[in-house]
C-alpha cells in the first residue's frame, strides 16, 4: 500500500512546536528580543549617517575655500592663508598602493599558513602556531611602526639597492636612491599587520570545511593538495574573500605604523623602493596638530574620501560574498 507522507507541523509565531500558546511573558521576552534586535541594526545605520554628516559638515567649508581640484591636485597646502590648495589624488594612490602591495604579500602567505594549521599540522602544533598568530593581531600598530622604522629600515635598504642593481629596468624598481622611509617598507610592515588577521579567517573557514567532500576526493584517489584544490578552497572560497577584504579595510585605514615607515611626500609615483610614499591616515596624523581652521577640514575632507573607500570595499565584498554564495549551498 502506497505510504502518505504527513506534512511537518507548522510553528505559528506565540507557540511552541507542540501547538500549545506560549506564556505571555514568553511572548513578551520574544517581542522584546525582536525589539532590541531591530534597534541594533537601525542604531549601527544612525551610526554611520552620523559619521558622514560629521565629516561633510565640517569639510564643506574647507573645500569651500580651496583654490586647487581636491581629486587631481597632488600637494597639499591648505594652511596658506592667502591661497589655500591640496588634493587627495598623492594619497589616495598612496594608500591604495600600500594596501595593494600589502595583500599582494600577506594573503598567499596567510593561505598558506591557515592550509597548514587546519590539514597538515599536528594537534598540538597547530593550536600553539595558532595561538601565536591570533596573538600577533593583538601588537599595536605603533609597535610595528617602531620596529619597522627602526629594525626592519636597514634590510630593506639592502633590498632596495639589490633590487635596482639586477630589477632596476622595471619602473618599480627605478628608483637610485636614497633608500629608506618608502612604499615598500611601508607595504611591508602592513603585510605583516594584515597576515594573523587574513590567516585566522581562512583557518576557521578551511576547519568547517564537510569532511565527507574531503574523504570522497581521497577515495577517488586524489593527493591530500587535489582534496584541497577541488574540495577545500571551491567551499572556502566566500570566507577567503571576505578575509581578504577585511585585510584590504584594516590596510587602508592603518594610521600610526605608516606614518612612521612612508616618506610622507606629496607626489604620484610607481617607483617602490625610493623615500616617499604617503596615504590619506598618516597624512591625518601627522598634520592634524600643526593645521589651521582651513587644514583642519582639509584634513576631515580626506578623511571623507576615505570612509567612502572603506564603505565601497565593503560593500564590493558583500556583493561578492553573495554571487558565491552556491559554494556553501546557502542563500544570503
Amino acid at each position: 500500500m502506497p505510504t502518505t507522507v504527513e506534512p511537518a507541523p507548522t510553528v505559528h509565531r506565540g507557540t511552541t512546536r507542540g501547538g500549545a500558546a506560549l506564556p505571555r511573558a514568553g511572548r513578551g521576552l520574544e517581542r522584546l528580543f525582536r525589539w532590541g534586535s531591530t534597534g541594533a541594526g537601525v542604531l549601527v545605520l544612525a551610526v554611520i549617517v552620523a559619521i558622514a554628516a560629521f565629516l561633510i559638515t565640517q569639510a564643506i567649508p574647507a573645500l569651500r575655500a580651496n583654490q586647487a581640484n581636491f581629486f587631481t591636485y597632488t600637494r597639499w597646502l591648505p594652511n596658506d592663508v592667502a591661497h589655500p590648495r591640496f588634493g587627495i589624488a598623492a594619497l589616495a594612490y598612496g594608500t591604495v598602493l600600500s594596501a595593494a602591495i600589502a595583500l599582494v604579500i600577506a594573503v598567499p602567505v596567510a593561505l598558506g599558513i591557515a592550509l597548514f594549521l587546519s590539514h597538515y599540522a599536528p594537534r598540538r602544533i597547530a593550536t600553539g602556531l595558532g595561538f601565536v598568530i591570533d596573538l600577533l593581531a593583538a601588537v599595536p600598530s605603533v609597535i610595528f611602526g617602531l620596529w619597522g622604522r627602526d629594525y626592519l629600515s636597514g634590510p630593506v635598504t639592502d633590498l632596495s639597492g639589490w633590487l635596482h642593481r639586477y630589477l632596476g629596468f622595471v619602473p618599480l624598481f627605478g628608483s637610485g636612491g636614497p633608500y629608506g622611509n618608502s612604499i615598500l617598507l611601508g607595504s611591508i610592515v602592513l603585510a605583516i599587520m594584515v597576515l594573523p588577521i587574513v590567516t585566522a579567517l581562512c583557518r576557521d573557514v578551511f576547519v568547517q570545511t564537510p569532511k565527507a567532500n574531503e574523504e570522497a576526493a581521497l577515495a577517488l584517489g586524489a593527493t591530500r593538495w587535489e582534496a584541497i584544490r577541488t574540495a577545500v578552497l571551491p567551499y572556502g572560497r566566500p570566507g577567503i574573500v571576505a578575509a581578504v577584504m577585511l585585510g584590504l579595510g584594516r590596510a587602508l585605514g592603518e594610521t600610526i605604523a605608516l606614518a612612521m615607515t612612508l616618506g610622507a611626500t606629496f607626489g604620484v609615483s610607481i617607483d617602490l623602493i625610493g623615500v616617499g610614499g604617503n596615504s590619506i591616515a598618516a597624512n591625518i596624523a601627522n598634520g592634524f596638530g600643526e593645521a589651521n581652521a582651513t587644514g583642519r577640514g582639509a584634513l576631515i575632507a580626506s578623511g571623507l574620501l576615505l570612509f567612502a573607500i572603506t564603505l565601497i570595499v565593503n560593500v564590493a565584498a558583500r556583493a561578492i560574498i553573495f554571487r558565491r554564495r552556491e559554494f556553501v549551498g546557502g542563500q544570503s
